[in-house]
């Protein structure tokens, strides 16, 4: 097996945060956990991943500070793994993969679960704005690159 490459020195936002979430399991566990599941028996069970490797992720996502090991409310020696802060922070990533999974991936009238507001019930949207709240898409931006050292 090819040893993977660390990006955490990396000069890119995207690159880093990758680094720590950019495994496919890592983030079906975060949208677990979004869903309310806490267990390990729980992620894997919704999962079907091998309890080698779910075990390898809830590890790593801890070690990063995303998901907290803390004991279980029932008592008892087992744990249960609940979002930091830093951990909801990958909210609005999870909403934009969904938003890319409806618009490109199902046929108009595929049945799929669906992200709403618990306050109205209606959908949840993902909007991208400059900071005068003016939208912005891919090329309205640019990215400003960190200079290469001579």
């Amino acid at each position: 097996m090819v040893a993977r490459k660390s990006l955490k020195g990396d000069h890119c936002p995207s690159a880093r945060a990758l680094d720590v979430i950019g495994d496919w399991w890592s983030l079906m566990i975060v949208r677990d956990a979004f869903d309310g599941m806490t267990r390990f028996s729980e992620f894997q069970k919704s999962l079907g991943i091998a309890r080698n490797i779910l075990a390898e992720r809830l590890r790593t996502l801890v070690e990063h500070g995303i998901l907290a090991a803390v004991p279980a409310t029932q008592g008892g020696t087992r744990q249960e793994y609940r979002l930091t802060a830093m951990g909801k922070d990958l909210f609005p990533v999870m909403v934009a993969l969904r938003q890319f999974g409806e618009r490109h991936l199902f046929a108009p009238q595929e049945p799929r679960s669906r992200l709403i507001d618990r306050a109205d019930g209606q959908p949840v949207r993902l909007d991208i704005t400059a900071q005068d709240g003016r939208a912005v898409g891919p090329d309205d931006t640019v990215i400003v690159k960190v200079p290469e050292a001579e």
